[in-house]
């Protein structure tokens, strides 16, 4: 049977894209095994606000350069609470704010209560993929033996899996080789983004970049509309 995978790794809220790719395959893997990397989407995203895109930043430590993500503590555990301040105070006006508020508070508390990074981000992606019905099945790169080399890493990582399409975001077109896929008689496929339509979005302009906590709030039940089902 064919099965298509997807390797990435984990976000903070990611934005709406980050989940259309974890919608189009059968397995995602979130990556966390690899080198933690500052100013990244890792531990931050950014919300609408009156006075422009704004930064969510979880306060981590990194002791070592060559850091996992995996292995990322957060520094401060009063950023939940103040990250839901922030996301409250913004979107109370969003036309379904109130639909969703009790059970994203509900999660930030959560939240509140770990200690690792991985184990965050994680959490928000499996709550997030429920309440947008996406049934995938979700694993971490911890599951499997993993190589050395990094486009090898996933591959062993897709034959593991037994998955015979890697559907790869575009940001990787600048290092993987897709003959080392072609080889072992994988198909790799590339992740589109372009063509969202806009939505109607508290505090013009519109921002195509921001957590889809946006989407949901702003269109409700109707966020599929605004995504690539």
């Amino acid at each position: 049977m064919a099965k298509k995978i997807a390797i990435l790794q984990s976000n903070y809220v990611p934005w709406k894209g980050y989940f259309d790719l974890i919608r189009a395959v059968d397995e995602f893997v979130l990556y966390d095994e690899v080198q933690y990397t500052k100013n990244d989407w890792r531990n931050r995203n950014r919300i609408k606000t009156q006075a422009g895109v704004k930064w969510l930043s979880i306060p981590v430590r990194q002791e070592r350069l060559e850091q996992k993500i995996s292995e990322t503590r957060v520094a401060d555990s009063r950023w939940a609470a103040q990250h839901w301040k922030s996301i409250a105070g913004n979107y109370a006006r969003a036309p379904h704010f109130n639909r969703y508020a009790e059970m994203v508070e509900t999660w930030y508390s959560q939240a509140a209560a770990c200690e690792l990074l991985s184990d965050i981000n994680a959490l928000f992606i499996r709550a997030i993929c429920a309440t947008l019905g996406i049934t995938t099945h979700i694993t971490s790169s911890r599951d499997y033996e993993l190589a050395d080399d990094r486009v090898e890493r996933l591959v062993g990582i897709c034959k593991q899996a037994s998955a015979d399409t890697y559907l790869s975001g575009p940001a990787a077109r600048g290092y993987l080789d897709e003959t080392c896929f072609t080889e072992v008689g994988m198909h790799v496929e590339w992740m589109s983004y372009d063509g969202y339509p806009e939505y109607p979005q508290l505090f013009p302009p519109f921002e195509h970049g921001v957590t889809i906590l946006d989407l949901l709030f702003n269109v409700g039940p109707e966020h599929a509309a605004f995504m690539k089902v």
